[in-house]
């Protein structure tokens, strides 16, 4: 009798098993995601043929309507949801030429909703910053600005970044740069605050003071790369030059060998328009009330294409809804996929979706967000949820191996304090959590830089990443029990040893500002 309910049992646990192993769902999403991958033909046609996705330009509504049509194209409901305004700016044709004391064309564009030029643009010399005892003698040297192209940043010790560095140089050459980047870098700063000015204000004391235009280059400690954001100037065009070129300029007018510049900058200004996000969604058939959120934001910096920042999140929601779509078409709970504007200035498309939403937000079972790079997820945290470990590490098993064991999953975590879109819905209350990736150079090549580009995305990396995805949303709508809210234990500080407070949601800003974001 033992023997037989041992074989009983045995033979119950085998067939449980393979049942698991052997969902037809999981089965066709892993195929599909396999043999039929969309990732590539949607990436061309995003990054390549729509472009950067800057808030308030033209360029982020073509991106907007074109991922409806995509949907519309799957048999899956989408629409743009308005949720505030912005200023609306258009890139046009940017021109930047050394013509004194030679002639070459040099890198780098106009930053982002920034005065433009008549077609003709500014030519004027270049002039770089004096070093000065206190603010009254720098006051006294501002008018040397008027009619001039003014360099605002610092001239960088050398172009390689420190992992080249490391690989080449002596030991005593490597200490040697380090030691005199950080002298300069010192002695920068401290010039700087003698001047009563930071890089935020000080371009608005040039501007006043008559200066033609502003040049800067905020390097990323990479080759040939620099960070884009948005420019501080009301009248007067501002252009963000590669470090190699920046140097070149800098190095002639510290000599004396005063370089002369023309700056063509064709933008346009387009008054204030409306700001979306972009909301799919697949009707539950049990629990319709229910929601899995799949998150990304859809919005990017204009140096680039926005191609890890976050185009890959997008595909990923977009290939994964395709997916669930066609092997899962009468969830059990309704899957939403949310792709989320202006998330670069402060969350706020998700901010305003949870605020206009509070009847979704109550009842989300899970939303999976992704946002930091191209490479395959590899961190996985329970967002300070108590019970986060008993839901998502049982969603987590049919995920084929491959793509699990290389998945570092912390619970029960800790909350966001901010990041990405996630945190809007986490400080609501709703079990949010972020699909975090392998970085492949991420901080110092693609993030919201002018290298952000289709070619730096890794398809087989992305490609498990929606397998992922769509298997979490397949679980998680399937799943009989309702997600616990409870959170656990507020964290402690490391540094201070301080009882940490979850964060408070905050009202998004519907007109926004300038202010740079994840």
């Amino acid at each position: 009798m033992k023997k037989r309910f041992l074989l009983l049992l045995c033979f119950l646990t085998l067939h449980t098993v393979f049942a698991q192993n052997n969902d037809p769902v999981i089965d066709n999403i892993v195929k599909e995601a396999t043999e039929n991958s969309q990732l590539q033909p949607l990436g061309h046609e995003l990054m390549d043929l729509i472009g950067p996705r800057l808030v308030g330009t033209p360029q982020m509504k073509n991106a907007h309507d074109w991922a409806v049509a995509k949907y519309a194209s799957w048999g899956i409901p989408a629409r743009n949801e308005a949720y505030g305004e912005w200023r609306g700016w258009e890139r046009g044709i940017t021109h930047i030429d050394m013509i004194h004391p030679r002639v070459q064309s040099l890198r780098g564009t106009q930053l982002a909703w920034n005065p433009g030029t008549s077609k003709q643009g500014v030519t004027a010399e270049v002039i770089i910053l004096p070093t000065v005892k206190d603010s009254l003698e720098f006051v006294r040297w501002l008018p040397n600005v008027k009619g001039k192209l003014v360099l605002i940043d610092m001239l960088e010790p050398t172009g390689r970044p420190d992992y080249n560095w490391e690989e080449f140089a002596t030991e005593a050459s490597f200490a040697k740069m380090k030691e005199e980047r950080e002298q300069q870098t010192t002695a920068w700063r401290d010039n700087m605050k003698r001047m009563g000015y930071s890089s935020r204000t000080l371009p608005t004391a040039l501007e006043a003071a008559g200066a033609a235009g502003i040049v800067t280059s905020n390097w990323s400690n990479g080759f040939g790369v620099n960070k884009i954001f948005s420019a501080r100037t009301k009248k007067i065009p501002t252009v963000d030059l590669e470090l190699e070129d920046y140097g070149m300029l800098y190095r002639l007018a510290q000599s004396g060998h005063t370089p002369k510049l023309n700056v063509v900058a064709l933008s346009k200004e387009l008054g204030v328009v409306p700001t979306f996000n972009t909301i799919a969604e697949i009707k539950g058939s049990e629990k319709p009330e229910e929601y899995i959120i799949l998150s990304a934001h859809f919005d990017s910096w204009d140096g680039g294409t926005g191609a890890t920042d976050n185009g890959t999140g997008t595909l990923i929601m977009m290939e994964a809804m395709r997916l669930l779509k066609k092997y899962y078409p009468n969830p059990k709970r309704t899957i939403l996929a949310g792709h989320w504007g202006s998330e670069e200035q402060g969350l706020n498309g998700s901010r305003a979706f949870v605020e206009d939403h509070p009847e979704i937000v109550a009842n989300v079972q899970a939303v999976f967000n992704q946002d930091n790079g191209t490479g395959r997820v590899v961190r996985l945290s329970g967002g300070g949820f108590l019970h986060a470990y008993d839901y998502l590490s049982s969603w987590l098993e049919p995920v084929p191996d491959r793509i699990t064991d290389g998945i570092e999953t912390t619970f029960p975590g800790t909350p966001a304090r901010g990041g990405s879109d996630y945190a809007s819905f986490q400080t609501a209350g709703a079990p949010a959590f972020s699909l975090s990736s392998l970085n492949w150079s991420y901080w110092n090549y693609t993030w919201h830089t002018n290298r952000d580009t289709y070619d730096k995305i890794i398809f087989d990396d992305v490609r498990d990443n929606v397998i992922l995805t769509a298997i979490l949303a397949y679980m998680a709508s399937e799943d009989p029990d309702t997600t616990s809210r409870e959170k656990s234990i507020l964290p402690v500080s490391s540094r201070t040893g301080e009882q940490l407070e979850w964060p408070e949601p905050k009202s998004p800003n519907r007109r926004g500002g300038l202010d740079e974001g994840n």
